[in-house]
């Protein structure tokens, strides 16, 4: 795919994200910025990566990979608070006053030595239980009943020092040295290297110095956040519903014991009920729940047992607000799936997983933003608004991309038939996609190279007998 100029969606969508921005930090960006930034998301959507080289060809050469790169690197522009406007754009646009909030988080494969890449580190592979070098994220979602937003993100990076005490220490130990005899563990450093519950919490923190007037109904995450420490806080910190999930083995107090909840819903099994799913379908669910002490949490939570048709074993979710009916914590725990496939969409479609090289934590900081932008423009497109906006179905990222990269083609053929000077134009143009497309030789044939003698040797023919 090509293009002449940015295309007509991002030039719009930066108008208003310029506006936006002006009326949050009183400071507007130049027209130079406005250009680049309409390029970028252009580049994005046309070549599925953030790279200046590839927006370069896709762009037959108009703005040079020198250029946009230094205006990515040196361009003063208030990152956080870009993607802030943004937000703030899509709010307005739909008129948005609350919603659910949703954590997750995702990993990003990278070579295996990367030195300049910021945050990379050890990654444990969920598919083959191995390793791999690469880069986590953790995302905040907000989830309403129009759009789906991507409305925080943030590193994570494990303590260095905490990572290799535990990799000695469990050498060690298989050589059967007694544990006087083994390195101390590290003082934790939660300063530099905040755990993941403490990122989640961060960006649950910054979402409502933000967003104050958005109107939070509950917020949901998986098993990960599960755990006391991040459970009370939230809770405390946004006076919300809380609902995640906890193990199977987790000790809750029946009749002054303590049982597993495993144990406790074999001896009282749930029924089966329809239940909604992410507002659409109904299904058969086996469902049962009880508001039970939970010995980890040293309170009482609302235990929520839900096992889908065809599925043999339970999973346990939690809720911290007692008022709430089972039903109700059962079908607010299937929207966080959408955050899954946003993170698919985000990965598949938005550049930043799929190609980017920029350098440094600021690099990569930079590069995630500029993804993210391209999908607060496509939840903007003039297309979906018109679905949204009566109600139905929304279009997915894919489409809405891959209708983007076909007018593309057509804007700048209109381009072309609207200049009074076409023909220089065509000519110029020509020029350009030679020198931004070389033709490289191949290697795969032997055009050009010498195959050697290949034929019997009449002076060796006494060998063959």
């Amino acid at each position: 795919m090509f293009c002449l100029k940015p295309l007509s969606l991002c030039e719009e969508f930066i108008s208003q994200l310029d506006l936006s921005l002006s009326q949050l930090s009183r400071k507007k960006l130049s027209r130079t910025q406005r250009v680049w930034l309409s390029i970028c998301i252009t580049g994005i959507l046309l070549t599925n990566t953030v790279c200046w080289k590839r927006f370069e060809r896709a762009l037959i050469g108009k703005y040079s990979s020198g250029a946009l790169s230094k205006m990515f690197r040196k361009g003063k522009i208030d990152w956080d608070k870009l993607l802030t406007a943004s937000i703030f754009v899509i709010l307005k646009s739909y008129g948005i006053t609350q919603g659910l909030l949703a954590l997750d988080d995702t990993d990003n494969k990278r070579c295996k030595k990367t030195t300049k890449i910021g945050s990379a580190h050890k990654v444990r592979d969920k598919g083959t239980g191995g390793y791999f070098n690469g880069q986590e994220i953790l995302f905040l979602v907000l989830i309403t009943n129009k759009v789906t937003i991507p409305v925080g993100y943030k590193f994570y990076m494990p303590q260095p020092s905490m990572s290799l005490w535990r990799k000695e220490n469990i050498r060690l130990k298989k050589l059967g040295l007694p544990k006087n005899e083994r390195p101390t563990k590290p003082a934790v450093d939660n300063e530099n290297y905040p755990s993941k519950q403490q990122v989640a919490l961060l960006l649950l923190q910054q979402f409502l110095v933000d967003f104050p007037r958005i109107k939070i109904q509950c917020v949901l995450a998986d098993a990960l956040y599960g755990a006391r420490s991040f459970f009370s806080r939230a809770e405390a910190l946004l006076g919300v519903q809380v609902i995640s999930q906890i193990k199977r083995n987790q000790k809750i107090k029946i009749r002054g014991k303590y049982i597993s909840v495993d144990e406790y819903f074999r001896r009282n099994p749930g029924v089966s009920r329809q239940l909604m799913i992410r507002g659409g379908d109904e299904k058969n669910v086996i469902l049962g729940g009880a508001r039970l002490f939970l010995k980890a949490h040293g309170c009482k939570r609302f235990i929520v047992a839900l096992k889908y048709e065809g599925e043999e074993e339970y999973r346990y979710i939690i809720a911290s607000d007692l008022t709430w009916r089972l039903t109700d914590i059962a079908t607010a725990y299937t929207l966080r799936w959408l955050v899954e496939v946003f993170i698919q969409d985000w990965k598949s479609y938005e550049g930043w997983s799929q190609l980017a090289k920029q350098q440094g934590d600021d690099g990569s900081s930079k590069g995630l933003i500029l993804s993210l932008l391209t999908d607060h423009c496509l939840i903007l497109h003039p297309e979906q608004k018109a679905l949204i906006n009566r109600k139905l179905p929304a279009l997915t990222v894919g489409s809405l991309r891959d209708l983007e990269r076909m007018k593309a083609v057509v804007e700048s053929i209109e381009f072309l038939f609207k200049s009074e000077e076409s023909k220089p134009i065509i000519h110029e143009v020509s020029k350009k996609i030679a020198e931004v497309i070389p033709l490289r030789h191949s290697k795969k044939h032997m055009s050009g190279r010498d195959l050697g003698r290949l034929e019997p040797t009449p002076g060796l023919m006494r060998m063959a007998s």
